[in-house]
């Protein structure tokens, strides 16, 4: 098909916006699909935020980084990274400036939604003689697309010795999984089918399948299934029931990532949302050999529930590792001076956004709306009707970004989080301007975002990659 022709005015003046893929010659798509498979790789291993840690920290190890305590002082190239109780990790490539003139600062976060086993999970239901665990679902999730599919556990266990377990259970091929089993149809008019969708499963009903075999050498005993689960959980780990107490076990879908499409051009996978923003922020950082301004990764937790407690975004970790990165790179450096530095940085919120799905298009307004392969989303806003709670990016600043990634020929696209009565959601961009840092959101653009199996385009996750690479290579903004 020939390519439509336009008139020069509107070349000119109108807005651009064509697929990623479009103009992309066979380089490009072999990088993309290159990238994809690092990516993927990512997603197996790490599907808790403890994970992601786990899997960085000897990553950049062999990049060169260094955890802080083994610098007496910091000075232009050097690598350096943080990291706070297992959950939060921060990372920085020195720069040739002086950190008082601000640093260009990439922030994501590594939870994601998903099944918190409770505190005290495992019990017995006697009359259909079945072992279950109760959970508490974290974040914003349709309670009903967790049901039917294999699940595993992963997580970590505090005994009462004081040693911490790592469990992961249901990954590899020889383990068992674990469901959250639903009402057949056949029965399930009067009891669900009254139901709003998002009713159809009540909080309470997300009870996961733990066994049926009783313990058959304690005769006397009591809940003979629950303790045989207790048993075998006793052999594998040494742990008794108490210790479930001191525990963080989190069911996620024991599914790997894979292509989607004929094409191969998506990628579908548990966590993208929004891991697909602190792989690419990670790669990114890679490339920044010594930056004119300090370049920093943020990797946060508790995005999903508010970006609250010790390890969210609204804690004081910022201004803790800021401050420690300051006392190395200048022995006279005065806490005071914090917050100067922190309004001179420049920061992207790297979130992801969501892409109009093709069915339901009338929850979007299509002219701010974000479409898949288009490349890299640029949000001014987010928060919810009348931008409640949100972080507002100013003019300047939009128009700094948008010049970037003209200038680096990285595809992009503006949007916002559906119409404007329609509903909305958040991001860690507030938490940042609150220092008075320039700040926007910034990230791809997803299909079924929250669910447990999340579509993203190949090509937006590379030009994500681009798009940080570029901001953090930028001599000035």
């Amino acid at each position: 098909m020939a390519k439509k022709k336009t008139s020069s005015l509107e070349e000119k003046l109108t807005m651009k916006g064509e697929s990623s893929w479009a103009n992309a010659d066979k380089k490009t798509i072999k990088a993309i699909h290159d990238f994809s498979e690092g990516y993927k790789k990512f997603l197996t291993i790490c599907k808790t935020e403890r994970e992601v840690v786990d899997y960085v920290i000897p990553l950049i190890e062999k990049k060169g980084f260094k955890s802080i305590d083994k610098y007496k002082k910091l000075k232009p190239g050097d690598k350096v990274y943080q990291v706070s109780k297992g959950r939060v990790l921060s990372m920085a490539v020195i720069g040739k400036k002086k950190l008082d003139d601000g640093f260009r600062l990439i922030a994501s976060h590594i939870d994601s939604p998903r099944i918190d086993l409770k505190q005290k999970p495992l019990y017995e239901d006697t009359d259909i003689e079945l072992a279950l665990f109760k959970t508490h679902y974290y974040g914003g999730i349709k309670k009903y697309q967790w049901v039917n599919i294999p699940l595993a556990i992963h997580g970590v266990i505090m005994r009462a010795d004081g040693k911490k377990i790592n469990v992961v259970i249901g990954e590899d091929e020889s383990d068992p999984v674990f469901v959250i089993g639903d009402l057949l149809p056949h029965l399930a008019h009067k009891t669900q089918g009254t139901r709003t969708l998002f009713e159809g499963i009540k909080g309470e009903e997300l009870v996961i399948l733990a066994g049926h075999i009783p313990l058959s050498e304690e005769k006397d005993a009591k809940n003979k299934i629950k303790l045989h689960i207790l048993k075998l959980l006793n052999e594998k780990y040494g742990i008794t029931e108490e210790d479930l107490v001191s525990a963080e076990l989190e069911a996620v879908p024991a599914m790997n990532p894979r292509d989607v499409g004929l094409d191969r051009s998506m990628v579908g996978a548990y966590g993208q949302d929004d891991r697909a923003c602190a792989y690419t922020s990670l790669m990114a950082l890679f490339d920044a050999k010594t930056p004119e301004r300090t370049a920093i990764c943020y990797f946060f937790d508790k995005e999903e529930v508010g970006s609250i407690g010790a390890t969210g975004a609204q804690s004081n970790y910022i201004e803790l590792s800021v401050s420690e990165l300051m006392s190395k790179m200048n022995p006279d450096f005065k806490y005071s001076e914090l917050k100067s530095v922190m309004a001179n940085s420049h920061a992207l919120s790297a979130d992801v956004d969501v892409a109009i799905h093709p069915v339901f298009k009338d929850v979007h307004e299509a002219n701010n709306a974000a479409r898949i392969g288009r490349g890299i989303v640029i949000c001014k806003f987010g928060g919810a009707r009348g931008k409640g709670g949100s972080n507002d990016a100013t003019a300047e600043y939009m128009g700094q970004v948008r010049n970037l990634f003209n200038k680096n020929k990285v595809p992009w696209q503006s949007a916002e989080l559906g119409k404007v009565d329609e509903g909305g959601g958040g991001t860690v961009a507030r938490f940042l301007a609150e220092y008075g840092m320039e700040t926007v959101d910034c990230g791809p653009a997803l299909i079924s975002m929250h669910s447990p199996f999340e579509i993203g385009s190949k090509a937006d996750i590379y030009n994500t990659y681009r798009a940080y690479s570029a901001f953090f290579a930028e001599k000035e903004l």
